[in-house]
């Protein structure tokens, strides 16, 4: 069926390869979403809020703040503030880093202080050295902790759940 010698042929397909290359060029997030609902993302994305991602060959430091969900699978080094949203580390994120964020969630390798005012969500891959302050902390089968652990309640005040902090934390090391 293929006839080398016919011109029609041979300058179709390269005309249709050298098309696709510019549609990957673009992030692969707009890559996934299709042409029609374009605007569609764009006006739930106000709602829902966006996730951004770190890749695994990228390396920060210093210190990452925003008012969007962050995915973690590279490295990070030094403080990350997210109030209100969702910290992810991917399986392959190392942070040495102070993390603080409405939601802290744990698969790859953490060295550094959470505090999370929701909860803390640590997987049975996850790896976290350093101390939680958070309303609920989730630690799986298989996950590895090193750390004190703050449970605080809801609505109460830092200074006072502080002070009660330091004797809760000396009797969860002696017992992790």
């Amino acid at each position: 069926m293929w006839k080398p010698n016919q011109p029609g042929s041979s300058s179709q397909t390269p005309n249709s390869e050298p098309t696709r290359p510019a549609t990957p060029a673009t992030p692969s997030f707009e890559s996934s979403t299709r042409p029609a609902p374009a605007a569609t993302p764009q006006s739930s994305n106000a709602s829902s809020g966006e996730q951004a991602t770190i890749g695994k060959s990228l390396v920060i430091k210093g210190e990452v703040t925003g008012s969007e969900s962050l995915y973690i699978d590279g490295k990070v080094e030094g403080s990350i503030n997210l109030a209100g949203n969702r910290v992810t580390i991917g399986r392959n994120g190392q942070v040495a880093a102070n993390i603080s964020a409405r939601e802290i969630v744990v698969l790859g390798k953490v060295r550094g202080n959470v505090n999370a005012s929701d909860r803390v969500d640590i997987r049975s891959e996850g790896s976290l050295t350093g101390d939680v302050t958070a309303q609920r902390i989730s630690i799986e089968d298989g996950a590895f902790f090193k750390g004190g652990i703050d449970i605080r309640k809801p609505g109460s005040n830092e200074a006072k759940t502080a002070n009660s902090a330091a004797s809760t934390e000396k009797a969860v090391a002696v017992q992790a």
